[in-house]
């Protein structure tokens, strides 16, 4: 039987009939052993990850390119307005992976990709598989630019802003940023990605979250010194409304938001792994508020020290100098903190990318991490897949709009919603479909106008040109 087979009219909840769907092939890890003796060879030395571990993982799937294109957004929308959004998105998914969790624990889902099996048969989780698919990776050919425009310069916005690697020894064929690109995924990135379970990532994500907090850190002192200096002013608190296409403008900035809080499909890897399911709960919302507390002071800092002049990266902002002493070192810490912490947050992405892709490709197969072949040709392929995508698409801006405004908000709100209101277990309440139906109209609603700016920019641009 295939997820396809089952029909609407059987009994909710059937566990002979979820047991069959879970044995076909499931995006994530198991649960637990399977039946078979080479998946209990595989799983005999399992040990359970902790609730630090668990948080420093979801952290850092959180976290991670979408924090340098919030100051960008502040730009747009305004510090209040701005702010409000950062902390509304954040409650909307934690209700989101809430119902997630919810919903799987009523009949021991062990996938996001398999609820969705359950709640619309073999074509939803299709669908799920192909977002997580598309989401992720125009999330790390994002991650790939920022390592491109940090270590080798950006001329995107039409200004070159050189990288480290220029600034320190000149421009040259070997710190371009084509062979770059590709020793960092060779040297680093390959390495990081070979692990096979996400647990094994949590030391880096640890380091990860560190660094991340270290860029925030040394922003927040640039910016404070130089406001009790006087050498820069309050930012614009609201948004510049002067006609009609800067209030479509402000639309463009949701799917960035969107995409900074996507981690719904690395929760349920992270939750086979915890020697108590029920911690995982507290672990996403520490998560979240985590990683809302750093993106407000990273907007709020970063816009307050840039102002109008933000980039869409806000790392090319630091090419130049800052106005206070040792400014070339201090722009060089934090570029470096934060390229380092992107390599680290690369894996963990890769991890359910490559998961759900193989689900895709080998829906019958084993799971991938009892065939060593598979697993080395479906990473080598989806590395070099992202290295060639970074290397022609010249901003993060423009990467985050197609993914934020498509997949992302599916994975993180329209999906979760539709399965409350199809309720495949009869256990949704009054509350949820009402916030499912709030969800649905929003996400649509919205991130149709942005992609309705954006095609309205890149022609009135065209036509410029």
């Amino acid at each position: 039987m295939t997820i396809g087979d089952v029909s609407p009219t059987k009994k909710k909840g059937s566990a002979a009939t979820c047991r069959e769907i879970r044995s076909e092939t499931a995006p994530l890890l198991p649960t637990r052993k399977q039946d078979d003796e080479e998946d209990e060879a595989a799983f005999h030395e399992f040990n359970a990850a902790s609730f630090s571990g668990a948080v420093f993982n979801l952290s850092t799937t959180i976290v991670g390119a979408g924090i340098m294109a919030l100051p960008a957004t502040m730009k747009v929308l305004g510090l209040i307005p701005g702010i409000a959004m950062i902390v509304i998105v954040a409650f909307l998914t934690e209700a989101s992976i809430e119902m997630l969790i919810r919903f799987s624990n009523v009949d021991k889902v062990s996938s996001y990709g398999l609820l969705m099996g359950d709640s619309f048969g073999k074509i939803g989780r299709i669908v799920l598989q192909c977002s997580v698919v598309v989401n992720n990776i125009g999330v790390m050919i994002v991650y790939m630019i920022i390592m491109g425009d940090v270590l080798s310069g950006t001329s995107s916005s039409g200004i070159h802003h050189p990288g480290i690697l220029e600034g320190w020894f000149g421009a040259h064929w070997w710190n371009g940023r084509t062979f770059v690109l590709l020793l960092t995924t060779l040297l680093v990135l390959a390495p990081l990605t070979s692990f096979k379970r996400v647990d094994s990532l949590r030391y880096t994500s640890a380091l990860s979250v560190g660094l991340a907090v270290v860029f925030v850190v040394i922003t927040a002192g640039i910016a404070v010194v130089k406001l009790l200096s006087g050498t820069v002013s309050m930012p614009r608190l609201f948004p510049q409304l002067t006609d009609l296409s800067s209030v479509w403008n402000l639309f463009t900035s949701v799917p960035v938001l969107v995409t900074a809080y996507i981690c719904h499909y690395n929760v349920h890897s992270i939750n086979n792994e915890l020697e108590d399911r029920s911690q995982i709960r507290p672990i996403v919302q520490t998560s979240l508020t985590l990683c809302s507390v750093v993106y407000i002071a990273t907007s709020f800092f970063a816009f307050l020290l840039f102002g109008d002049a933000t980039l869409d990266d806000v790392l090319a902002n630091f090419d130049s100098n800052l106005g206070i002493p040792f400014s070339a070192l201090l722009n060089d810490v934090v570029r470096l903190s934060y390229v380092v912490h992107i390599m680290l947050v690369f894996p963990i992405v890769f991890f359910a990318l490559r998961l759900n892709l193989d689900g895709l490709l080998f829906p019958s197969a084993r799971h991938l991490s009892l065939d060593n072949k598979r697993f080395a040709g479906v990473t080598a392929a989806l590395l070099a897949v992202i290295y060639s995508a970074a290397i022609f698409i010249p901003s993060i801006w423009d990467a985050f709009q197609f993914t934020g405004a498509t997949a992302a908000v599916c994975i993180g709100f329209i999906f979760p919603a539709s399965i409350a209101l199809r309720d495949p277990y009869g256990v949704a309440t009054k509350r949820d479909k009402i916030l499912s139906v709030l969800m649905i109209v929003l996400a649509v609603l919205s991130n149709a106008v942005a992609l309705y700016s954006d095609a309205y920019s890149i022609a009135h641009r065209k036509q410029e040109a």
